[in-house]
């Protein structure tokens, strides 16, 4: 069985921006602590002590100007002195301050390093995501969209062309996800990936689906040309495509 398709338009169409990718977010307070640490390294606890007594001075001071009351980097330094100055506190006499051995700060950076680690993976995911949605849109452009099967992931690309045109509804895009998803055409082979669709694509979609699901079972062989009402059904009124479609599966062929 396949799926009406829309009639197809003749005029190109250019594709949008992608979606920028994911960028490292800027935190002042993690700024702040990493120029403390740079300038506490070698610093013995006298000296950090010292440090610390300025640094409490200048924030007596910051807080006095109004432009600073939602500053977190001036707080963010004082509190790693404190830190520091307590760490030295605790050590033996004549203990330096060393990044490298600091606990609190291997810690951080492991952490700092996981989340790179998965802006990586977004960054990449978002590429391959706009690298498909390139060449769904290219297949379209020559008419060949019908003929190809989905592959994991797709759902996301189909959201993408979405968001390239500011929301306009994909109606050829949706009609072969939701055709695919009846016939089981590729990755909706695997059940799983059927019981994932219902979290991943639109409720028009899988409403179409399941119409085209059991007017295939009732009416095997039926020609495409008279199914075209379920796609318009199931975008104007999703909720009762669904219900007509739960109620025949119940009908006998």
């Amino acid at each position: 069985m396949t799926t009406p398709w829309p009639p197809r338009r003749s005029a190109h169409r250019s594709l949008a921006p992608r979606v920028a990718a994911p960028r490292e977010p800027v935190d002042p307070a993690r700024i702040g602590r990493r120029v403390v640490r740079r300038r506490a390294k070698g610093m013995d606890a006298g000296a950090v002590a010292a440090a610390l007594e300025d640094a409490r001075f200048h924030a007596r001071q910051d807080s006095r100007r109004e432009d600073l009351a939602d500053d977190v980097r001036g707080p963010a330094e004082l509190a790693e002195w404190e830190r520091i100055a307590q760490l030295l506190a605790d050590a033996a006499p004549g203990t330096v301050y060393d990044p490298d051995v600091d606990d609190v700060v291997r810690t951080e950076l492991t952490a700092e390093a996981a989340a790179a680690a998965v802006r990586e993976a977004e960054l990449r995911e978002a590429a391959r995501i706009a690298a498909r949605a390139d060449e769904l849109q290219a297949l379209r452009e020559l008419g060949t969209l019908e003929q190809t099967e989905p592959r994991t992931g797709d759902e996301a690309a189909r959201d993408n062309l979405t968001r390239r045109v500011g929301g306009y509804v994909q109606a050829d895009v949706d009609a072969w996800l939701a055709h695919a998803l009846a016939a089981h055409l590729g990755h909706y082979r695997d059940p799983a990936a059927r019981e994932a669709a219902a979290g991943l694509l639109t409720p028009p979609v899988l409403a179409h689906a399941a119409l085209l699901a059991e007017l295939a079972r009732l009416v095997p062989g039926v020609d495409v040309d008279q199914l075209a009402f379920a796609a318009r059904l199931a975008t104007t009124e999703p909720e009762a495509v669904g219900a007509l479609a739960v109620f025949l599966a119940r009908v006998r062929p």
